[in-house]
C-alpha cells in the first residue's frame, strides 16, 4: 500500500465495515451466484490494504460470497480449484495485523499472501513490475525471512518480476531523496505499510506466508502531498470529502490523481493474474 492516492475515493466490496459480531451463515450474502462447495479450511487468504489493490483479484473469483464481521469484510470464492478469501484491512500495520488474526482464527488458511502496491526503492524496479518478497523488514531492523524456494534463474527470464527485500514503514514515503535513503539503510527493493505485520502474525500462528507487491511509483517518482491525507480517511464519504477538498484547494491535483488511478488499475490487474498463478501451484493436498 505505498503509493495509493488513487484509492482515496475508491468504494470497494471489501472495504472496512462498522464493527459487527462474529460472522455466521445468516450474515453471508451471495453476490455472484452459487458458491463452490465449502471445505473445512481455506486454501489461501489474501490481505490487501484497500479496494483498488484487490479489485483485479476479486474479479477473477467465482461463486463469490461476502462475509462481514470483525470490523471488515471478506470476499470468498473459487480460483483455480482453490477456496480463496480476499480481505481489505485498511492501511498500516495495526489494521493489517488485526485482519490477519481474524482471517486465521475464522478460516484457518494454509497460506496467507500479503499483496498490494509498493513504492520502488531499487532503481531496477519500474512501474508495473512485481516484487516477490524474500525478506520483509520493519523500520527497527527486525527481519522475517520468507523461504519459498525461488528459482532465480527462471525468475531472471520473467520480464518485470523481481525477488528481494521489502521494507514496511508507518507512513507514505513520497520524496525520491527519502526513498534513496531508505534503500541504502535497509538494502530493500521496495516499501509498503503492511507486509511485516502480516508476516509476523503468520509466523506466530505457524501459517505459510507469501508477499507479492506491484510497484506503482519508482524511486524517482515523487508522490503528491495529498496522498497520505486521502489514504487515512476511514470511510468512503470521508475519502470523497477529502478528495473534493484537495481538488478545490489544488485544482491541478486532478491530473495527478487520474494518472495514479490509471497506474493502479493496470498494477491491480497484473498483480491479480500473478497471484492466480501462485494459487494454482499451492497444492490442496496439504490441507489438514
Amino acid at each position: 500500500m505505498q503509493a495509493a492516492a488513487q484509492r482515496g475515493t475508491e468504494q470497494s466490496s471489501c472495504q472496512s465495515q462498522p464493527d459487527q459480531s462474529q460472522p455466521n451463515q445468516s450474515q453471508r450474502a451471495d453476490t455472484a451466484g452459487e458458491s463452490e462447495p465449502s471445505i473445512d479450511r481455506a486454501h489461501v487468504g489474501v490481505v490487501f490494504a484497500l479496494g483498488l489493490e484487490a479489485g483485479g483479484l476479486e474479479d477473477m473469483l467465482s461463486g463469490v460470497v461476502t462475509i462481514r464481521g470483525y470490523g471488515f469484510a471478506l470476499r470468498e470464492g473459487g480460483l483455480k480449484g482453490r477456496r480463496v478469501l480476499v480481505a481489505c484491512s485498511g492501511p498500516g500495520k495495526a489494521r493489517a495485523a488485526k485482519v490477519t488474526e481474524a482471517l486465521i482464527a475464522g478460516h484457518r488458511p494454509l497460506w496467507v499472501i500479503s499483496a498490494g502496491f509498493a513504492g520502488g526503492l531499487d532503481p531496477k524496479l519500474r512501474r508495473g513490475d512485481l516484487l516477490i518478497v524474500e525478506q520483509v523488514v520493519d523500520a527497527s531492523g527486525q527481519q522475517i525471512d520468507v523461504d519459498i524456494g525461488l528459482d532465480h534463474a527462471a525468475l531472471g527470464e520473467s520480464s518485470g518480476v523481481h525477488a528481494g527485500r521489502l521494507l514496511t514503514v508507518d507512513r507514505v514515503v513520497r520524496r525520491p531523496e527519502e526513498k534513496r535513503q531508505l534503500a541504502e539503510r535497509f538494502q530493500a527493493a521496495a516499501v509498503d505499510m503492511e507486509s511485516f505485520a502480516v508476516a509476523e502474525v503468520c509466523r506466530r500462528h505457524d501459517v505459510h506466508f507469501l508477499g507479492v507487491r506491484a510497484v506503482t511509483d519508482t524511486v524517482d517518482d515523487p508522490l503528491p502531498a495529498d496522498v497520505e491525507r486521502l489514504l487515512h480517511q476511514r470511510s468512503g464519504a470521508a475519502r470523497l470529502g477529502a478528495a473534493l477538498s484537495t481538488l478545490l484547494n489544488r485544482p491541478g491535483s486532478a491530473k495527478d490523481m487520474w494518472q495514479l488511478h490509471q497506474r493502479a488499475v493496470v498494477a491491480s490487474d497484473r498483480l491479480a493474474k500473478f497471484i492466480a498463478g501462485l494459487v494454482e501451484q499451492l497444492a490442496p493436498e496439504s490441507r489438514k
